[in-house]
């Protein structure tokens, strides 16, 4: 569906499909698009139908609500997505989970291995958003690649909600309990027992913590995960009062852990696809990061391990550990061309490939276009990087140059044109957060490993609210230190 889109919408820029009672108009045109997500705002919720279908994974969460609901959680959420505290706690779980998939991927090479890099990452982002949401360890990136009852059920629970959209029977499967409806509420009973039985126990250590005089009540942080954070915000009372019941709890940690998660891990399989298939963007983009490792090292005062191909392992994963170590949020900012080619991904990849809005009350689009309440008006970030009125003539190739002025400094586009992270008062809160997770563990991956196609393997997207890939990403890995 996502390239039928382009078809129409190269030629028409809005197209409008009229359905017995409603109609579903579809836009790439940026002057369009900054009317439903900025200027008319208020006139484009998520709407009714999307709240039903995902009310019971997302509850009343910030990605499912609307109206002053969703205000007060954005602003509290803006506020503590700006700390540097989570920010720096952030780096470290990124940094040690990078570490953990660079271990596999190590011994991986050594055996001749083939692995499938889309699960190696949807297990590395599951892990490190749970310990950055939660403050939890769940290990479904250990060595042995275990199997956990959390993430089966948390992925069962995504898939099934999703299938709502396409499925007209899903009312009647719930009623009856069967099929699909059936799993999903196993699922999402499982989900929440592991949810509400973590947000207990931290309550629980936060009142033990005081009780011992760790923590006076109104100073330090006993910790820096989003969930102890808004514990704290709902016994401070003020915006942060409606985070107080276990259940607001619930739904405010699962769906960062959601909104985090698989569109992270979506969008490192699709680089890894670009790079391998675009072996000039994968030679520059190494020749930078051991530029930036020798002047990081100097800057640091770090002797580096010496490390060739044939390497021990030991010495090899000291060499990685050291690399990683020069990595933080602020030097991973003097990586552009990583950060071009993150931003190309998402351009031609990105994680939400459409993105639909409800319609209250009719409204005329800018290009004259009328649409009428009670439809849907969807965005469609797929069909927009790839529309020559938007990138120029070679909007369908890969190209980071494209995000690098001539002083090599990085090139922003409107958040109306490249909506990969949406735009407007929605913005993703979580834009700075995924960069920082995607740059520490590209600039691993890339600096000491060579990935190649397995042979054969199909590459195509599966049709889902996340534009992940239908059959992984088998690859043959090689160290290149």
């Amino acid at each position: 569906m996502h390239d039928w889109l382009v078809e129409y919408l190269s030629k028409h820029r809005t197209v409008t499909v009229d359905m017995p009672f409603t109609s579903y108009t579809y836009i790439a045109d940026p002057v369009n698009v900054e009317h439903v997500l900025k200027t008319n705002f208020t006139n484009y919720p998520k709407g009714d139908v999307y709240r039903s279908y995902m009310h019971v994974l997302l509850g009343d969460g910030i990605f499912n609500a609307d109206g002053e609901l969703w205000r007060k959680q954005r602003k509290t959420a803006s506020f503590e997505f700006a700390s540097k505290n989570l920010r720096d706690f952030s780096a470290i779980v990124f940094r040690e989970y990078s570490l953990k998939l660079s271990s596999i991927l190590s011994q991986a090479s050594k055996a001749g291995k083939i692995v499938d890099m889309q699960e190696l990452f949807m297990r590395m982002t599951l892990d490190s958003i749970c310990k950055v949401g939660f403050g939890v360890e769940i290990g479904t990136l250990s060595p042995d690649l275990p199997e956990n009852s959390f993430a089966q059920a948390f992925d069962a629970a995504n898939i099934i909600v999703t299938l709502r959209f396409i499925d007209p029977l899903w009312r009647l499967k719930r009623s009856l309990h069967v099929g699909s409806e059936a799993l999903l509420q196993q699922s999402i009973k499982l989900v929440d027992e592991f949810t509400y039985s973590v947000i207990r126990r931290r309550k629980a250590e936060i009142v033990e913590a005081r009780a011992s005089g760790k923590q006076e009540k109104g100073n330090e942080q006993i910790k820096h995960d989003i969930l102890s954070r808004f514990i704290e915000l709902g016994e401070a009372g003020g915006d942060g009062r409606d985070f107080v019941d276990d259940k607001s709890l619930r739904d405010v940690v699962l769906n960062f852990v959601i909104a985090g998660r698989d569109t992270t891990a979506t969008t490192l399989s699709w680089f890894t696809y670009m790079a391998m298939s675009h072996p000039d963007v994968a030679e520059k983009l190494r020749r930078e990061l051991t530029a930036f490792e020798a002047e990081r090292a100097r800057e640091e005062g770090v002797a580096l391990v010496p490390c060739g191909p044939d390497a021990d392992d030991e010495s090899f994963a000291a060499r990685v550990a050291q690399f990683a170590s020069l990595l933080s949020y602020d030097s991973l900012g003097k990586l552009v061309y990583l950060h071009a080619c993150v931003t190309e991904t998402l351009r031609l990849y990105p994680a939400v490939p459409q993105d639909p809005k409800g319609i209250l009350e009719d409204d005329v689009l800018p290009d004259g276009t009328k649409v009428k309440a009670g439809g849907m008006v969807t965005y469609v970030p797929y069909s927009m990087g790839r529309m020559e009125y938007n990138w120029g003539a070679d909007a369908a190739s890969f190209r980071p140059e494209r995000w690098i002025n001539d002083d090599g400094a990085f090139r922003n586009a409107s958040p109306f044109k490249f909506t990969a992270f949406q735009a407007g008062p929605r913005i993703c809160l979580g834009k700075d957060s995924a960069y920082l997770q995607m740059k520490m563990a590209l600039a691993i991956l890339c600096r000491f490993y060579r990935f190649q196609l397995l042979e054969g393997h199909p590459v195509t997207y599966r049709m889902m609210t996340i534009l992940s890939m239908a059959h992984g990403l088998k690859v043959r890995v090689s160290r290149a230190a």
